[in-house]
C-alpha cells in the first residue's frame, strides 16, 4: 500500500514511518521544514515538503503522491500555541481531506484526543458526546467531522502522550512544571498512552472500520495517583497535596481498541514512566 504520513516528523509520525516501512508499505512523509526532510529520507520514506495551511500546495502534493491511504498526525504544539494547533486541525485537516477526496484516496486515519468527553461517572466510550465547552473542542470537532466525510475515516482519540520527545519526557513541558512545583495532586482524570503504542495503533488502524477509537492505556488515573509516580521517575520532590471538592475530566475506555486487536506495550503509566528519556 502507498501511504502518505502527514506530520511525519512529529512525536507519533517519526515513530510510525519506520513501522509502515517495516510492514512493507511505500511511504511518503510530509514536513513543512526543509531541514527535516533528511530525517524522513533516513527512514526510507520519501520526504514531501508542504505547508498544510496552503490549500494549493496540499492539493499539489497529494495529487502528485496519489496514496492509497493518508495518516494524519499533524500538530502544532512545540511552542504550546493552542490557537495555532486548533487552526491546523481546522484549516489543515480541511485542506488535506479536500485534496484526498480529489485524489480518490479511500482511507484517512487521523489523530484526535480522548479528553473532550462530557463529564460522567463511567469511563467514556466512543459514542459518548464530546463537550463543546472545553477549549480544544472547536478544532477537534472540526477535524473529526472533516475526516468523517472520507470514504473510510478512522479517528484515533489518543490519551495524553508520554515517552521520549513528548511533554512528559524528562526534558518536556510537564516535567519542567513538576520541577518548578507548579503541579499539585488533584482528582483531575487523565488517560495516558505511550507514544510508541499510539504509533502502533495508527499502523493497526489501516485495517480498522470507519469511526472513532480511544487509544489509551488500561489505567486511567487522577493527578493524585500519577503525579507522585511521575515525580519519582524524574527524581523530583513529590508535590504536596491540595484540596479539591470533586473530580474533573473523565477517564476513557480502551475496550473498543482492544476488541480490534490493539494491545498496548505499556498497559499502565506506572511502568511506562520508566521510559521518559
Amino acid at each position: 500500500m502507498k501511504i502518505l504520513v502527514a506530520g511525519a516528523t512529529g512525536v507519533v509520525g517519526r515513530r510510525l514511518v519506520p513501522l509502515l516501512v517495516q510492514a512493507g508499505h511505500e511511504v511518503a512523509g510530509t514536513t513543512r521544514r526543509a531541514e527535516r526532510a533528511g530525517s524522513i529520507a533516513d527512514q526510507k520514506a520519501t520526504p514531501v515538503i508542504v505547508d498544510m495551511l496552503d490549500a494549493a500546495a496540499v492539493r499539489k502534493a497529494v495529487l502528485a503522491e496519489r496514496p492509497d491511504a493518508i495518516v494524519h498526525q499533524l500538530t502544532d504544539l512545540t511552542a504550546e500555541d493552542f490557537e495555532a494547533n486548533s487552526k491546523l486541525r481546522i484549516v489543515g485537516t480541511g485542506n488535506l481531506v479536500k485534496a484526498a477526496r480529489e485524489a480518490e484516496v479511500e482511507l484517512m486515519i487521523a489523530q484526535s484526543i480522548a479528553w473532550l468527553y462530557v463529564p460522567g461517572e463511567r469511563p467514556a466510550v466512543e459514542n459518548d458526546p464530546l463537550d463543546p465547552a472545553l477549549p480544544p473542542s472547536k478544532g477537534v470537532i472540526a477535524l473529526e467531522e472533516s475526516v468523517a466525510t472520507m470514504p473510510r475515516g478512522v479517528v484515533l482519540r489518543y490519551g495524553a502522550l508520554y515517552g521520549p520527545g513528548t511533554w512528559y519526557a524528562t526534558d518536556g513541558a510537564i516535567a519542567q512544571r513538576v520541577r518548578a512545583g507548579n503541579l499539585r495532586p488533584s482528582p483531575a482524570w487523565t488517560s495516558f498512552v505511550h507514544a510508541d503504542d499510539a504509533a502502533a495503533a495508527a499502523l493497526a488502524a489501516l485495517d480498522w472500520p470507519a469511526g472513532a477509537v480511544n487509544i489509551v492505556d488500561d489505567e486511567p488515573a487522577t493527578t493524585a495517583d500519577w503525579l507522585p509516580v511521575f515525580s519519582a521517575a524524574l527524581g523530583a520532590p513529590v508535590p504536596a497535596n491540595s484540596r479539591h471538592a470533586a473530580s474533573t475530566g473523565r477517564p476513557a475506555s480502551n475496550a473498543k481498541a482492544l476488541s480490534l486487536g490493539w494491545k498496548p506495550q505499556f498497559p499502565s503509566w506506572r511502568t511506562g514512566f520508566g521510559d521518559l528519556s
